[in-house]
């Protein structure tokens, strides 16, 4: 049985974990709450309380990596309101334990927050020039993780994420002022997310795939903000909301053609 460790069993880690589960993996999986551990157990997944510090790493990380050639480490940035922290120094605590574990290969679940908001028509052939702090530690974790030569790293940068249970419509609803009402849209579904890194586990298994890639993750139409979300209030029968349209728009165009050409994947889940 093939075993994989998922750092972070959160609102796309646990998913994925039961996903990949149910396709013959064993996981040894993540999360920083006492109170998720029976959660996680009650899945099949094989839990460990773990939490990454600037300058420590409380938990059993040495068990948490044994015996797996690959993790994932799915872990955003805790950059929102007081609680802000240093995540290339977290990173960085956690690389040795990485690079004298089994672990071979890391998949590490970045966004393209890493790119700014210039207008651009974004492929990964582009050098990221982040303008927001969340996309300058992610990109500064991303290269730290690739240059390490104990392992190799592939990145997958996801748009906005979007599932069942979480949509930014719901925050929307409503609102006033809201800007850049003609950038285009650059978000992905749960599923397909899922989907992507189970066709690179896949392909590396059967050797069809480089390691150390970076892939653009997001769904292939981009209807402007406005369009997109007006629409979707109105599906589901929300306040609608009201733009500022009294200045130019600012967004860009991030392609994700790489993974079709590369892994082949079909997104599957619309909008």
């Amino acid at each position: 049985m093939r075993q994989i460790s998922i750092l972070g069993c959160g609102w796309l880690g646990l998913p994925l974990a039961k996903s990949l589960i149910e396709k013959g993996y064993s996981v040894n999986g993540s999360t920083t709450s006492v109170d998720k551990i029976s959660v996680l157990k009650n899945a099949g997944i094989t839990p460990f309380q773990i939490s990454l510090g600037e300058d420590e790493i409380k938990g059993k990380i040495d068990s948490f990596l044994a015996n797996s050639e690959i993790l994932i480490i799915d872990i955003p940035p805790k950059l929102r309101g007081d609680s802000k922290e240093n995540f290339v120094e977290k990173i960085q605590t956690l690389v040795p334990f990485i690079a004298k574990s089994s672990v071979e290969k890391v998949i590490f679940v970045s966004s393209t927050s890493v790119y700014s908001d210039d207008n651009s028509t974004i492929t990964e052939a582009l050098e990221p020039r982040p303008d927001s702090e969340s996309g300058k530690q992610l990109l500064a974790s991303e290269r730290l993780l690739q240059s390490n030569t104990h392992f190799k790293t592939t990145v997958v940068r996801f748009g906005g994420l979007i599932g069942d249970d979480r949509h930014p419509i719901k925050f929307l609803a409503g609102r006033k002022n809201i800007e850049n009402p003609d950038a285009p849209i650059n978000m992905i579904h749960q599923e397909d997310c899922i989907g992507i890194i189970e066709e690179i586990l896949r392909q590396a298994q059967n050797d069809k795939l480089e390691w150390n890639e970076t892939f653009n993750a997001v769904a292939p139409v981009h209807p402007s903000r406005k369009d997109y979300y007006t629409n979707k209030a109105i599906a589901l029968n929300l306040p609608l909301h009201e733009f500022n349209e009294s200045k130019p728009s600012i967004g860009k165009w991030i392609v994700s053609t790489k993974i079709e050409a590369v892994l082949g994947y079909n997104f599957k889940k619309e909008l």
